[in-house]
């Protein structure tokens, strides 16, 4: 029998956290997703399905960091100042799987300090 993958193993975690963690428009569910040289951050609305503020260092103006800890504290910050001009201050955490560890612990204080309450 083939090992699972570390992907399969996140995506199961993934689904997991999802049974239990929805976003909706009074306080969405900031989502983390990270490649390996990248990392990208949405408040999504679960309810409308729709996307309200999205980051990540693959664009123009944040390109370049993506993959480390520098990186995905701008991607933080970044996501935090889009949300607080469209009103959104409180949201939930959805780390995607992924370990509360490195990049996403980092991206998730920086949304912190920049004023998200989770």
């Amino acid at each position: 029998m083939p090992r699972e993958s570390k992907n399969d193993i996140r995506l199961r975690i993934h689904k997991r956290i999802r049974s239990r963690v929805s976003g909706t428009p009074e306080r969405p569910r900031l989502a983390v997703f990270r490649s390996v040289n990248h990392i990208y951050a949405q408040l999504i609305d679960d309810q409308q399905g729709n996307t309200l503020v999205a980051a990540g260092s693959i664009e123009k103006d944040l390109r370049g960091k993506g993959g480390n800890l520098e990186g995905a504290k701008l991607i933080g910050k970044t996501v935090a100042q889009r949300a607080k001009e469209k009103g959104i201050t409180r949201v939930v955490f959805d780390r995607g799987g992924y370990l509360y560890h490195g990049r996403v612990k980092a991206l998730a204080d920086a949304a912190r300090e920049a004023g998200l309450e989770f």
